[in-house]
């Protein structure tokens, strides 16, 4: 054993089931184990009886029995994947299942679900009175089936005391950095991340719904490329006259067919597309006033009021959370993630 190596490695248990979603494990288990002998965790898949486990894309993952898993020691983090609507309903129906997942979210230090995987903690009786995240396309669902917990549906990942709960696949991925940086500080996880060559590490508080995307997946071809032409022009005056007479449109039409494409009203996408293209510069060594100017907002006090509304967070926060290590920064190093352990809440 390498003399850097955690002795008694934080044990993280992702449970499985047959027609789980593949990457709600997967992402997890890569963030948390491309540098496992230093992070110290040590990942286990775990399902109902063990054995082999065919995801809803036909991979296999081999997994220990659950309730064996759980007897054999403490457990740091428990997480469940997500999958679809029948493979929920068979895992629901699974006793021993429901059984290890009581077990689990009672001992376990943290637990939680990625994706749909809160369907199962839900309908176990796990999080009552919890607020919760969980893919965008299931948020109403999981609201109606379970008006005892409060669902954000907006919210890439929450955490509520023990609980953690992440929004749709790749999400599940950026809630794990927060575990990691929970455990060792953000310097590691952000190294983590480049390691998974992010694009960006997202906080919980972004929305699951990127301007971009959203407009190539709703707007008709007249908004497209004007709002192409929003995302080139962010400090100029994006007011709705002119961009009105950009689309060709009378300004009440325009506000009209504009909010019934998207959404919501432009000056709020405006904002959106401002505030997108503000987090890519905070990663930037611009001052705040720089930034504001550049993508549109005018002054530093604008911006930063945009960003507690829309985000929860600062601009400055935001530039903490995301702050990249210098070129010459050390990797990691021998006994380098020994560090003290942040406290946890109850």
């Amino acid at each position: 054993m390498r003399d850097d190596v955690d002795s008694s490695p934080r044990r993280v248990l992702l449970v499985v089931f047959p027609g789980f979603q593949l990457l709600d494990a997967t992402g997890p288990a890569s963030a948390l184990g491309g540098e496992r002998a230093r992070l110290g965790y040590r990942i286990e898949m775990v399902s109902s009886a063990g054995g082999l486990v065919e995801s809803a894309c036909g991979v296999c993952i081999e997994s220990r029995r659950f309730a064996e898993a759980l007897a054999e020691g403490p457990v740091d983090t428990m997480l469940v994947a997500g999958g679809e609507r029948d493979a929920l309903a068979a895992a629901i129906s699974d006793a021993d299942l429901r059984s290890a997942l009581a077990e689990g979210a009672a001992t376990a230090k943290r637990f939680g679900s990625v994706c749909s995987g809160v369907f199962l903690l839900a309908a176990c009786g796990l999080i009552k009175g919890r607020r919760v995240a969980t893919h965008w396309e299931a948020a109403a669902d999981l609201a109606r089936l379970f008006p005892d917990i409060e669902v954000d549906a907006e919210a890439l990942f929450v955490r509520d005391g023990r609980l953690w709960t992440s929004a749709g696949v790749s999400t599940g991925i950026d809630m794990t950095l927060a575990l990691v940086e929970e455990d060792h500080g953000a310097e590691i996880a952000n190294l983590v991340a480049q390691r998974l060559v992010l694009y960006a590490r997202r906080p919980g508080q972004q929305s699951q719904f990127s301007p971009l995307l959203k407009a190539q997946r709703r707007a008709d071809a007249p908004f497209q490329a004007l709002i192409a032409w929003m995302r080139d022009n962010l400090s100029e005056p994006l007011d709705a006259p002119r961009l009105a007479s950009k689309a060709g449109l009378s300004e009440r039409s325009f506000y009209r067919r504009f909010t019934e494409a998207m959404g919501e009203p432009p000056a709020r996408h405006v904002e959106r597309l401002r505030l997108d293209a503000a987090r890519v510069l905070l990663e930037k060594p611009l001052s705040l006033k720089e930034i504001a100017a550049q993508v549109g907002f005018g002054s530093a006090a604008r911006m930063t009021a945009a960003f507690e509304r829309r985000l929860g967070v600062a601009p400055s926060l935001y530039r903490q959370l995301h702050a990249r290590p210098a070129a010459d920064a050390p990797r990691f190093k021998r006994g380098a993630l020994r560090t003290p352990q942040v406290q946890r809440s109850a």
